[in-house]
């Protein structure tokens, strides 16, 4: 393991300063916007338009290996999660080059169903995105662009406005915003058309349904069952998209689902094509290739530590899987990103490995600068 692998991330997230909407909005907005309070030594209060619920909030956690091990131990956010120059180091320890950034406290803007007010933050914040996080390295940092997602009319303007700062993935959540109608649904085609023409990726993160995810099981092994039911929403955003023909009537627009996994590709592409020749009197729209297809050549999919996920690029065919690396959140690898990719790619073929740490990322941004040589 003394050989650096260096990758890209198609999937992290930057700490937005806590006075941030006070920074680029008006007093009496930026009060309404997104904020979280410590109000225990483990739980915070999240607000967001006079609408507030608590979460847990470990503030040190312990990562076990297979045998039992500790991989690492950490405090919850990395020296850089907030200082972007912090962050360069971290990533260059990590090995971790250019980068795929989600917003944190942001993510709950979904929960806003004010069109004036999310309209008026995702023009702000991505003009601060573009000028100060992606200047600082814009040959690596790759921020996502803050959608208004009530109006349809909204998002196509703030699409075409993001590509016009610099910026190069619109940040969708995976489950249709409240009041308007599913993905699936031909209200959505001039967003699809318009992230299309402008070149920009169209990014869902996983978790971002607008649901209580992180609470809809109790019990024993709750805490599994949430995790992995959180990851069912990008998969559905990706299956809607093909089945309503969106990627065959915009073949060159990409679809990034980070955080999701990869091996899931190849068997919801065969359960689509089961579905597709078995009940094809049901189907509508006809498609001119099979569902799976429009998978394979549009959609990416990023993880961070699934042991099959090289396996659905070399077993099964399927060449858009990316490595991802969460930094910094609790899932992700950081403090152990290198042990984690030596035992993914050692034993693989070095074309997988190029095209799993790098190859797929570059094709989505290929403005992103190669990493330093190992």
């Amino acid at each position: 393991m003394s050989d650096k692998i260096w990758a890209h991330s198609g999937d992290s997230h930057f700490l937005e300063p806590a006075d941030l909407w006070h920074q680029i909005m008006p007093v009496a907005q930026a009060d309404r916007m997104p904020r979280t309070e410590m109000i225990s030594d483990d739980e915070e209060l999240v607000t967001v338009d006079g609408k507030s619920f608590t979460r847990s909030v470990p503030k040190t956690f312990t990562s076990k290996g297979a045998t039992g091990e500790t991989i690492i131990e950490m405090s919850h956010r990395p020296p850089g999660s907030r200082d972007v120059n912090l962050r360069l180091t971290d990533l260059d320890e990590e090995g971790i080059w250019g980068e795929v950034m989600y917003q944190s406290i942001g993510l709950w803007c979904s929960l806003i169903d004010d069109p004036q007010l999310i309209r008026d933050a995702a023009r702000a914040e991505n003009e601060w995105l573009a000028s100060e996080i992606q200047s600082i390295a814009p040959d690596r940092l790759v921020p996502s662009a803050l959608m208004p997602m009530l109006q349809v009319e909204d998002a196509v303007a703030e699409c075409l406005h993001a590509a016009d700062v610099g910026l190069h993935i619109i940040s969708l959540p995976t489950g249709n915003p409240q009041g308007t109608r599913d993905y699936n649904d031909k209200s959505w085609e001039p967003l699809w058309a318009a992230a299309e023409e402008a070149g920009m990726v169209v990014g869902f993160h996983i978790g971002t349904d607008g649901g209580d995810q992180a609470a809809a099981f109790r019990g024993p092994g709750g805490a599994i069952l949430n995790y992995v039911q959180t990851t069912y929403g990008g998969q559905y955003a990706a299956m809607k998209l093909v089945t309503a023909g969106v990627f065959e009537r915009h073949p060159d627009l990409k679809v990034l689902i980070s955080e999701g996994g990869a091996s899931w590709v190849p068997f919801i592409g065969d359960r689509m094509n089961e579905a597709y020749r078995q009940h094809g009197m049901f189907v509508r729209p006809q498609l001119q290739r099979l569902p799976k297809e429009y998978l394979y050549s549009n959609v990416y999919a990023s993880f961070q530590h699934d042991e099959t996920a090289p396996a659905a690029m070399w077993a099964m065919g399927y060449n858009n899987v990316m490595f991802g690396s969460d930094y910094p959140h609790l899932e992700g690898t950081y403090g152990h990103t290198q042990k984690t990719l030596h035992e993914l790619f050692d034993d693989v073929a070095p074309e997988v490995r190029e095209r799993i740490t790098t190859g797929a990322f570059v094709e989505l941004f290929p403005h992103v600068s190669q990493p330093p040589a190992a």
